[in-house]
């Protein structure tokens, strides 16, 4: 399950500014069995959302103050074959803000004195973990400083719980424990053992009535695959392409996401439990202070906290904490805030690729906080008569390959080869100086992110590492000899910072993408992939733009002239000649 996190700094500015929807202060604690699509919502903002739902966005907002509603509404659809909209009650896989739950319902065992933060994880579960991760604290799972390097299963593979051990202790541990940071999954999936053993029942039903039951004894959510499932309908889940994802019905068994991504809730949920958690009614107020407290810098003002990132006064004016999720196999993106100055908790999920749920806080987030009226979508220009023309492949004298196809409203370009994919997605310029942020960039991810991406995965694929040598061992075992590889375009897609790379082979080349962690271990990865496309609409005679309303996306333009396409970008224009 996907780390959101750099996505989440980038769309906090809307955080300080969506009190001023407030349509009543005396408006109900948002409550699931609602049903309808807009339970309240101020109209301005509702009217300004109706037009980003136009552009693309599909999910649901709650906004609480206080334990009132500022907003509750949802938005787009979601099944698109049986034509079923998004509802306040439907339900969204929350992904990795699990880890929130997961840390939540190990404070509550420290609250019973039934473990303790500095307990070793091998203490714990002794003879059932061995290695160097038996050496690590639950203190250091909590916060990613443990060291974990990979994974230790596929999101949605059957792995039982003694095979998911035994993974988990084969894994290496790439720096002392405490002293570094390296987002780790699997880390939390032991936190998920731990439960279980300390506990004396198993991680699901003692999550289940013990952290997700809110006060007045009502349960916020379930679990997207097996039981106890959340009450409610389902939002399908949409990837690239308009494949859907994962539809919850995986038998399991689960362990390869229990404990850091298993879990699913309505937005309404979502809200009243984080509020529940920092009210003290899910942890005591000692282990709230715990969960508040920043615990390993991240810098530029954030700090890992146990299933949190705390940022301070100094990035948008006021302290908050922020857990997020997606980029998976389900097809659903969730954030999560809460601002303790005002008391609140805002939690957006969404289904649809074209604009993530942070996708949608960053856009309208500084206007809401300048006092402005929300920034609406631009409209594209309408469909150019012409453009039926432009379809077709376009060769670069390099060997890479742009293919044109007609789409709703404009044109689809997938780009084949390294040149190609580097002309369309283009690196990510240096950040302004002082920023830490690249203007205008995707999700907060930053110049020198992409630079490390792409030199770990050289490493991984050069075999440097004992993961790098598993890698090369398995491509070979699938596609025959590496005769080599090289590195293509680099971007923040799907959530992932992701490194392009065709792999030579003695009859063939491959195209794939990875994204590693921040100690090379391979977060997510796909070998081969299908050409990656993007969307573009009209914008003047014969010129294109990405069809990307939120800003996120790549900045280029598409021309096509005299049986020629040129792709412009931050570095240049690259010209293609027509094939057919």
């Amino acid at each position: 399950m996907t780390n959101k996190y750099l996505a989440v700094a980038a769309a906090m500015a809307a955080v300080a500014a969506l009190a001023s929807c407030t349509k009543s202060a005396d408006a109900p604690a948002p409550q699931a069995g609602g049903g309808s699509a807009r339970a309240t919502c101020d109209p301005r903002m509702d009217a300004a959302f109706e037009r980003w739902e136009r552009a693309g966005f599909s999910g649901s907002i709650a906004v609480t103050t206080g334990g009132r509603v500022d907003c509750l509404a949802a938005y787009g659809s979601a099944d698109d074959a049986a034509r079923t909209p998004n509802t306040t009650d439907t339900v969204f896989s929350i992904g990795s803000v699990t880890k929130a739950v997961t840390a939540a319902t190990v404070l509550g065992l420290v609250d019973d004195g039934r473990l303790r933060l500095d307990d070793r994880a091998g203490d714990l579960l002794p003879g059932r973990l061995t290695g160097p991760v038996a050496e690590v604290t639950v203190r250091q799972l909590l916060l990613h400083t443990g060291g974990l390097k990979g994974s230790h299963g596929e999101d949605h593979e059957p792995l039982g719980r003694e095979a998911a051990l035994k993974a988990i202790s084969r894994l290496e541990v790439a720096f002392r424990p405490g002293n570094g940071y390296a987002y780790s999954n699997a880390g939390y999936t032991l936190l998920a053992l731990i439960i279980e053993k300390v506990s004396g029942t198993t991680y699901r039903e003692h999550t289940a009535s013990k952290t997700l039951r809110l006060p007045g004894g009502r349960v916020a959510g379930g679990f997207w695959d097996g039981k106890p499932a959340p009450a409610g309908p389902r939002a399908t889940g949409y990837l690239e392409g308009g494949r859907t994802g994962e539809r919850g019905d995986f038998a399991g068994p689960h362990w390869a996401l229990e404990g850091n991504g298993s879990l699913a809730m309505t937005a309404g949920d979502l809200a009243a439990w984080a509020r529940a958690l920092f009210t003290a009614k899910v942890v005591s107020a000692e282990s709230v202070k715990v969960i508040s407290k920043p615990g390993h810098d991240l810098g530029d003002g954030r700090a890992e906290t146990p299933g949190w990132v705390a940022f301070d006064a100094s990035v948008y004016g006021k302290p908050f904490l922020a857990s997020s999720g997606g980029g998976g196999q389900v097809g659903h993106d969730a954030v999560v805030l809460w601002i303790p100055e005002d008391r609140r908790a805002i939690a957006i999920t969404s289904n649809k690729p074209k604009m993530s749920a942070e996708d949608l806080l960053k856009k309208v987030g500084p206007a809401l906080i300048a006092g402005r009226p929300l920034p609406t979508p631009r409209a594209p220009k309408a469909p150019d008569p012409g453009s039926a023309a432009a379809v077709g492949k376009y060769e670069l004298r390099s060997g890479g390959s742009f293919d044109v196809r007609s789409a709703r409203g404009g044109i689809t370009v997938s780009a084949t080869g390294t040149d190609a994919l580097t002309a369309l997605f283009p690196p990510k310029p240096e950040p302004k100086a002082g920023t830490g942020k690249e203007p205008g960039g995707s999700a907060g991810a930053t110049a020198a992110d992409f630079r490390a991406n792409e030199r770990r995965v050289r490493d991984l694929l050069d075999g440097k590492s004992r993961e790098g040598r598993t890698e090369r061992a398995a491509l070979e075992s699938d596609f025959g000899p590496l005769r080599g590889f090289e590195l293509g375009a680099t971007l923040f897609h799907g959530g992932d910072i992701r490194t392009y790379v065709t792999l030579t082979t003695r009859t063939r080349t491959i195209t794939g993408w990875y994204s590693l962690d921040a100690v090379g271990g391979i977060a997510a990865a796909e070998v081969p992939t299908k050409p990656l496309s993007l969307a573009l609409v009209p914008a003047g005679q014969d010129r294109y733009r990405p069809d990307d309303p939120a800003g996120t996306g790549p900045g280029v333009s598409v021309t096509f002239r005299a049986g020629r396409m040129s792709v412009t970008g931050p570095r240049g224009t690259t010209v293609a000649a027509r094939a057919d």
